[in-house]
Formats: structure tokens, sequence, C-alpha cells
């Protein structure tokens, strides 16, 4: 139970609140979490002065991943009932400190204090902060739920944007321990004050709070919009749970895969060529891809408010499936391509994230739907350890049959379009939620309440 100024009933919104406010709200927060995508940046510093090889420099982030899922799996029931400033002064302390006891392991040439501080402690700070706003978000926003979490879920995606080139600055061209120690904690301290903007200024909207002007509309063919409600218990009894599940397990998998080796990827793949790529250009790489991700979480979730969300997870995996299948094909032969269908990718794998709360809601209604989501997030988890797994053990394996370039990758590009197909069929096998499953009036309005 929350207590004090972290309590539900302290931040209840007067009526002349603006509702507005609370976007960079959940902004402040999920700009600073959302470094996690600028990992690859770490990785090659790490490897050198900690002698790593690609899949152990790797575990904080796949084991951050994995402490994401579990986190807002377990924590989802504990946002709904204890508010959103409480989840997000959880997160900072998880998440700063997380940066802090990594400082401490990377200075004493401790890896597993790395993992355990960025992947563990950190991890959970992940989870808890990324679906701390979501509830209040789709309440604040019933007439524009696409548009209103792809605004705070941008963050997440765009926090790479800010985190990679400055991290690649504060590690230089010569990264030791002492400057990578440093850099964790310089990261761990700012982002403590950078978040505790969110927290003091979320606000929830009162119970008989809505849109002036606004009522619910009904499906009219571009979603199964329910006015149903359905609890979180009932949720994961449903297929449409499942498929759900496969959907945003398999669209993570396969844009993490790159995401999360994109530095070294890039670096690797024109090696070689008349036009190979440096450390600056490669972090450059990875911030062009945390503003595809970042943009596709707006851009595309807004869309799905006019087009659907089934429709919009078509695209994203259909035509997703496609571009990993240019890639293949054409492999280092024109830099142009690679890097343009790794952008539309990973806007796609951005749009993903962004567009599965409003998703939920047309199939389960507000009632749970920050604890279904935070259900769901365990697809991230497990796309977190898979999608990189995936990448690096082919591409140390490759690599030590002597093969380099294209040749290092080329396999999990191909396994990647094998499950983004896999996504596509589990998407058109969502169906309307089964009365059965649906929550009595009464009480889900007496829960919401």
């Amino acid at each position: 139970m929350a207590l004090g100024f972290l309590d539900r009933s302290r931040i209840v919104a007067p009526p002349s609140w603006t509702r507005w406010l609370v976007p960079p709200a959940a902004l402040s927060v999920h700009l600073s979490i959302g470094q996690a995508y600028a990992w690859s940046v770490f990785k090659t510093p790490l490897e050198k002065t900690l002698h790593l090889n690609g899949t152990q420099s790797s575990l904080p982030f796949q084991l951050g991943i994995v402490m994401l899922g579990l986190s807002a799996a377990f924590g989802g029931t504990l946002v709904e009932k204890n508010g959103p400033r409480w989840a997000m002064f959880v997160s900072m302390c998880c998440f700063a400190s997380g940066f802090l006891v990594s400082a401490l392991g990377v200075a004493t040439g401790q890896f597993w204090l790395v993992v355990l501080g960025y992947g563990g402690i950190g991890g959970i700070g992940l989870g808890i902060g990324y679906i701390s706003p979501v509830s209040t978000l789709i309440k604040w926003f019933p007439d524009r739920p696409g548009m209103a979490t792809g605004i705070a879920i941008m963050g997440f995606g765009g926090g790479a944007l800010i985190a990679s080139p400055w991290s690649s600055s504060m590690l230089g061209t010569a990264p030791t321990t002492s400057t990578i120690a440093t850099a964790f904690l310089i990261h761990g301290l700012v982002y403590a004050v950078f978040m505790s903007m969110g927290w003091l200024l979320v606000r929830v909207p009162a119970d008989d709070w809505k849109p002036a002007g606004w009522q619910p509309k009904t499906d009219h063919g571009k979603a199964m919009i329910s006015t149903a409600n359905v609890s979180a218990a009932n949720a994961i009894k449903t297929p449409q749970f499942w498929c759900l599940w496969v959907v945003l397990c398999f669209n993570v998998t396969a844009g993490i895969g790159i995401l999360e080796k994109a530095s070294p990827m890039i670096q690797d793949f024109f090696k070689g060529t008349s036009t190979p790529v440096g450390v600056a250009a490669a972090a450059g790489f990875v911030a062009l891809l945390s503003l595809c991700n970042m943009l596709g979480r707006f851009v595309w979730s807004s869309t799905s408010d006019l087009v659907g969300r089934k429709n919009i997870y078509r695209t994203y995996l259909g035509v997703g499936a496609v571009l990993y299948l240019v890639i293949a094909l054409t492999q280092n032969s024109s830099k142009l391509v690679f890097i343009l269908c790794a952008m539309v990718i990973l806007s796609f794998y951005g749009g993903g994230f962004a567009t599965v709360p409003a998703y939920l809601k047309d199939l389960f209604g507000t009632y749970q739907v920050g604890a279904i989501h935070g259900r769901l997030l365990t697809a991230w988890s497990v796309a977190g350890v898979l999608g990189p797994l995936i990448v690096n053990r082919i591409a140390d394996s490759e690599k030590a049959a002597g093969k380099s370039g294209p040749d290092l990758y080329t396999t999990s590009f191909y396994i990647m379009i094998g499950l983004l197909v896999v996504g596509f069929v589990a998407n058109e096998l969502v169906r309307p939620v089964k009365e059965k499953y649906h929550e009595p009036v009464r009480e889900a309005v007496r829960s919401e309440a």
C-alpha cells in the first residue's frame, strides 16, 4: 500500500487540471528508461576492458528485458492499486541504483555486478516504469488511446537518441574501466533527477471525469472495440491474450535482434568494403534507429486509431518480414538499402509496443488494462532473451568458423522472417472476446472507481 505523498488519493486532478500535462510526466520516465536501447554502445568497450565475448556482453541487456517483463507482470496489479506516482518513484529508485551498482562492478572488475545492477535491479525499474503511466493515459484519453500511449511509449523508444551520443562521448575513443564506471555513475545520478519530474507531475482523473462532449463508440469495422470489461485473471484465460502474446513476442524478437547489436552489426556488415563504418558512425546509426523506434511509436499507434489495431499489426509483421528478406538478399551491396530497411523495421518494432495497450483496451476494456498489459509484457522478457541470443550466438559461431561480413547475420535474418510470419498468423486469429469472460457491469464500475 502506497503511503503519504505517493498515494493515489493525493494525486487526483482538480477540475482545472489539463490532461496534456500527463504525457510529459510519462515522457520523463520513458525517456530515461529508454536508455536500455543504447546498450550496444557499451558492448564493445566492456568486451575489450573485461575480456568478454558478444554473448556475455549482452547478458545485462538480456536480463534487464527479462526483469522488465517479470516485474511488469507481477507488479501490474500493484501499479493499478497504488497509482502512477508510486510506480514512477519505485522505477526511479531501481533504475538509478542499477547504474550505481554497475559502476561499482566495472570499477572492481566484477562483471556479475554489472549483470545484477543493470540487468536485475535496473530491469525492475524498467518494468515498473514502463507500465506506470499506461492505464492513467488511457483513462485521460479514452477518445485517442493509441495516440496517448504512443506519446509516452515514444519516449522509451527515443531514450537511446539521447543516451547513445551522450554515452559515446563519455566513453571516448579508447574506453577504460575508469571511464566506463564514471559513465554508469553519471547516468544513474542524472536519470534519478530527470525521472523525479515524472512522479512529481503526474495526476489521475476524478472517477466521473471524461473529455468534454466525448461518448464511447462501438466497433465500426476497424477494430474489435468492446464496451465490456475483462479482469486480468480472466484475460489470460482467453485465446486473444495468447495470440497477442505471440504477436508481441515475435515482433519484438525481430526488432531487438538488430537493436541490441546495432553498433557492432553495422561495423561487421560493411567491414572490408569500400565504405566501412567507424565507431562514431555506428553510434550515429544506433541513434538513428532510436529515432525511428521513437517516431514509429507515435506515428503508427496514432494511425491505428484510424485504421484499427489488427490492420496496423498486419503491416508491422507482413512488411517487416519482406524488409528482412530484402536485407538478406542484398547483403552489403548497398549501405542505403540496409539502413533504410533497418529504420523501417525499427519503426514497426516501436509501433508494436505503442499500439498494444490500445489493442488490449479494445479487447478487454479499461477495467484492469494496466495489469493485463503487465502480464503481456512477459512476451518481451522472452523476446529479450531470444532476439539477442539468436543474433549473438549465430554471429559468434560464424565468426569462429572464419566467416565475416553479412555472413555473420544472414541465418539470423531468415529466422526472423519465419518468426514474423508466425506472428502474422497469430494476429489473424484474434477475434472479439466471448461474453463468458466479461465482468458484471457493477463490479467493473466499482473497481474502476
